[in-house]
């Protein structure tokens, strides 16, 4: 049914690059803010200024993690240690948590001045597992999570919402760990093995490797299908599209 395995009764979809076009503005906004702090950093202690990547960089520690997490993985890469700081720090801060709020500044301007894309492809498999009586929910570490789905209009096709802010409240940690997946599957009322995870980050798909999830679609927007498939998905498709024709065809 619907491109997945006969023993799959619910659907937890990761938001950004997944259901949503926000990915490319992600990207954007963490290149503005690590490539300022890079240039401040490189002014203090006499190193070459080297920008961030939005494609490896971005691939490799940011995308699909928590924001604090993709601030530390990065800055480790580069041999960077700040102070852990709060979660409530102004973005002027130079902490992991003030350095990933002013990339959501950034973020947010940018949200509510050109608003939220949708993939088409996404949203027609959405109407059609709520068709078809699967469960929905939408798992990101997004703490805009809320947001973003209802700007991009898709908030009637989905029963549950696991994001950064319900992360931070229960204590639970980012991908690559399940344990946002796993959220996702209690709230819906099924076991892991009974649930599809659909994720274009490569810590996403891992999560969904490592929470024994009983089916992992990859999406590939940015050309790393092998990759995906390394990390942990069954199967990889460039738009959920592909799946509806699989169904269609099966």
């Amino acid at each position: 049914m619907l491109g997945l395995p006969a023993h799959v009764t619910a659907c937890l979809f990761d938001l950004d690059g997944v259901l949503t076009q926000t990915a490319r503005v992600h990207n954007a906004a963490w290149k503005a803010t690590f490539d300022e702090f890079l240039q401040r950093h490189a002014a203090i202690s006499g190193e070459p200024f080297r920008p961030f990547d939005p494609g490896p960089d971005y691939n490799r520690y940011v995308d699909g993690r928590p924001r604090a997490d993709g601030v530390r993985a990065f800055l480790a890469s580069r041999g960077v240690v700040l102070p852990e700081g709060a979660p409530d720090d102004p973005p002027e801060a130079e902490t992991v948590n003030g350095v990933g709020n002013r990339k959501n500044v950034r973020l947010l301007q940018e949200l509510r001045t050109h608003g939220v894309d949708v993939y088409p492809g996404s949203v027609d498999y959405l109407q059609a597992a709520a068709a078809a009586g699967l469960r929905r929910a939408v798992v990101t570490a997004s703490a805009n999570g809320g947001e973003v789905v209802a700007a991009a209009g898709i908030e009637p096709l989905l029963e549950a919402r696991v994001d950064g802010l319900v992360a931070r409240a229960q204590g639970l940690r980012g991908k690559p760990y399940p344990d946002t997946f796993l959220a996702g599957a209690r709230l819906l009322g099924v076991e892991p093995a009974q649930a599809a995870v659909f994720e274009d980050a490569l810590a996403g798909v891992a999560a969904g490797r490592a929470g024994g999830f009983g089916y992992v679609v990859g999406v590939d927007r940015v050309g790393q299908a092998d990759e995906l498939r390394a990390h942990g998905a069954d199967v990889v498709v460039g738009d959920l599209a592909e799946l509806l024709d699989e169904g269609r065809s099966a």
